[in-house]
């Protein structure tokens, strides 16, 4: 199974975009703002294989919801110095730890009707996982920017850049 997360809207307080699965639009995405790709940044552009694995947080939830689906979280694995990324419900950029949230509505910096969306993608997920499909994501767009110093500039410069 192929999935798209295409970015479609960068500032300071987020990264918006759009999933799709197997080219089909399935909903909105929100994630940290595009940085430099480490922990409290979008993650880079790049395919990754996605895996449905327990999440021990959401494993400790009380909410009955949430434990229905603990046991097989969407992990994004592979990203370079990252882990335990995953593909989970909420509403805006605090509720990401640098994960990617789904939701059916947008807005700016926000998305709802969340848990509709992961319900929706879940299924699709293990349906996958079922049939013994491997699932990666190719997250399109947001390349995160390089620090900028004075040898960078000078760098730069000098190669004609």
């Amino acid at each position: 199974m192929e999935v798209t997360l295409q970015r479609t809207n960068l500032d300071s307080a987020s990264t918006e975009g759009e999933l799709s699965v197997n080219s089909q639009f399935l909903c909105y995405t929100l994630e940290l703002p595009v940085k430099d790709g480490l922990p409290g940044s979008a993650i880079p552009p790049g395919t990754y294989l996605v895996q449905m694995l327990p999440s021990p947080k959401f494993e400790a939830s009380t909410d009955p919801w949430i434990l229905q689906y603990a046991a097989n979280i969407p992990h994004i694995l592979g990203i370079p110095n990252r882990s335990e990324i995953l593909i989970h419900w909420g509403n805006d950029a605090q509720d990401t730890e640098g994960c990617v949230l789904v939701g059916q509505v947008k807005g700016q910096d926000f998305i709802g009707s969340s848990r509709a969306a992961f319900t929706a993608l879940w299924q699709q997920l293990m349906a996958a996982k079922g049939r013994g499909e491997v699932i990666s994501i190719a997250v399109q767009g947001g390349i995160p920017q390089r620090p900028t110093n004075a040898s960078d500039v000078s760098q730069a410069v000098a190669e004609g850049d």
